[in-house]
Order: structure tokens, then sequence, then C-alpha cells
């Protein structure tokens, strides 16, 4: 089939090069405009997009799918069909009427659980134990169509957002180019959601990732954990905003009122509203991310001193 793949992130380069690899034509990719990266905040191109030009593959870039100019390119490719990961932007009818099988969804969740931007941050945030991947036919609803096929992957205790995605991303791989596979074919049919058991998973504002040590050492782990890499989770110390890798409850370390700091010779421990958890990576403002235990060696913290 002709394709015409639509991807931004880092998450969507193994699917776009299991396609490259497959049996079908990828004869054009659209991803967001170039963004600004980095410590400079120049411009760059996306991961996808890199990947693209590598290949010698077209790479659109609208600012909106549905700006004519994009969608009169995308009539001119005549596309079989268009396979999307996280290609992060709104597709209306008049785009997803152009190819003849539709636009096909990879989405990181067991639908209808987590419907929306951030699957795999509130699947870690509430603490689910069994995840997964799914390929659907989107429609004008929000990650609402009918399913082609699916996998399950389990949520290990240490999972952060980043490490889950790619694994999702590397075994979704196999499963959108399977996808492919059967709508080629033509025995593939979809098959409509459940009304039962949706949820919806709404993109984690950096608001959303500052920690409440008021809350139990369990939350405050899952928040962590799914804000790693992005928003980041932060705190605050002598009013400074500090960034927090992933932490690790530490049932041993004494009773410690919430935010209260207690640094020993191999780390770091903070009081929750249940038992303390230890840090493993922070980030104060300007400075490179370190060890908490190097950190804090550094900052002559006195007993009046507490997270907030």
């Amino acid at each position: 089939m002709r394709l015409v793949f639509a991807g931004t992130p880092e998450t969507a380069v193994p699917p776009l090069k299991a396609l490259l690899d497959s049996s079908h034509e990828v004869v054009a990719v659209v991803t967001r405009p170039d963004a600004p990266a980095g410590r400079g905040r120049r411009l760059a191109a996306s991961p996808v997009a890199e990947v693209a030009e590598a290949a010698g593959i077209e790479v659109l870039k609208p600012v909106k799918a549905s700006d004519p100019e994009f969608l009169a390119r995308l009539t001119e490719l005549e596309p079989d069909c268009c396979p999307v990961v996280a290609y992060g932007a709104i597709l209306r009818k008049e785009a997803l009427a152009i190819p003849r099988l539709g636009w096909v969804n990879l989405h990181f969740s067991l639908l209808p659980a987590w419907r929306g931007a951030a699957p795999v941050q509130h699947a870690i945030l509430a603490g689910d134990e069994i995840t997964g991947a799914m390929t659907f036919q989107i429609e004008e609803g929000l990650d609402t169509g009918p399913v082609f096929g699916h996998l399950t992957e389990p949520i290990r205790p240490d999972d952060t957002t980043g490490s889950l995605l790619e694994r999702l991303s590397v075994a979704g791989a196999r499963l959108l180019a399977d996808t492919m596979d059967g709508l080629e074919i033509g025995g593939l049919r979809a098959v409509p959601q459940s009304d039962e058991g949706v949820s919806y998973a709404a993109k984690l504002t950096p608001e959303a990732a500052r920690v409440d040590w008021s809350a139990p050492a369990m939350r405050v782990d899952r928040l962590c954990r799914a804000c790693t890499p992005a928003p980041g989770a932060w705190t605050t110390l002598r009013e400074d905003r500090i960034k927090l890798g992933p932490v690790r409850p530490a049932a041993g370390g004494g009773p410690l009122e919430p935010g209260q700091i207690k640094v020993n010779r191999t780390e770091v421990l903070v009081g929750t509203a249940t038992h303390p958890v230890a840090l493993s990576e922070v980030q104060a403002p300007g400075k490179k991310r370190m060890r908490a235990v190097d950190w804090a060696r550094g900052l002559r913290l006195t007993d009046a001193d507490r997270f907030v």
C-alpha cells in the first residue's frame, strides 16, 4: 500500500522504521513544524522528520492539518492509508476522508482506558499494573474509533514514562506493521470499543507535576515516575524550583514530617504522609542533573529547610 505516515517525537521513530522496512511504500511523512530545542532554543526538526529526510522521503510540516495546501498535497499523494503515532495535531474530516482506508492510530493504552494525549503518564500515575497498545480507526471523536489489534505490556514497579514508552513503541511498531498488512489483504475488521471503562488522559501540565509531600509515599513515587522525563516532577527549597528524578520508597528511614529532608552517607530522604522516599537525581536552577547525595552535601541544609 501507499502510506503517508504522521508522527513527531522519538516514540514514533520505531513504528516509522518498521513501515520503511515493510513491503509497503511510505511516500511521505507528516510531522509538526520545527520547534525550539536545546539550551540555545534553536529551531530543530522533529525526530520523525530527521529519519524521513535521511531516507529521502518527502516531509510535510503543516501548521494545521486543515491547511488547504497540505490537504491538496495529501490528495495528490493518493495514499491508501495514513498510519499515525503521536502526531500531535487534530485531524478534521477533510483530512480523514482523503486516504482510501482512512487514518489508523497506534495508541499506547488499552482503550477505552486513557483516551487522550498522555495515556502512559496516567497509567503510571493511577498505579495500573497492565497497559498496552492498540491500533484503531481514527474518527472525529477523541480516540473513540473501532480497534484493529492490540498488545499488552506489564508496568514494572520502577517504570518511568520514558522507559515504558520505549518498550511500547518498539512492540507497537510490529503491531502497526501487522495492521497495515491486514488492511492490505482485506480480512482485517475493526471492533467497536466498549462503552464501559472509559477514562481520559489529559496532558500533564508543569503545575500538575509539583510534588505534594503531604500525600502518601506511593503517590509521590508514582507522580515522579509518571513525570519522567516530561514535564519533570518538581518541588521548592528556599524559593528555588528543584527538579526531581524518580524516587524510591524507603520504609526504613525513620519518621519524617512531610517535606522534611534527612541526609545520610548514601541517600537523601524526604518525609511524606506515610514513610519517607529516597531521592535519586536532583536538578537545581541553572545546574546539571546530579545525584541527590552530591547535591545535598554541597547545600549545607539546616533543620529549618523543607521541600514545599
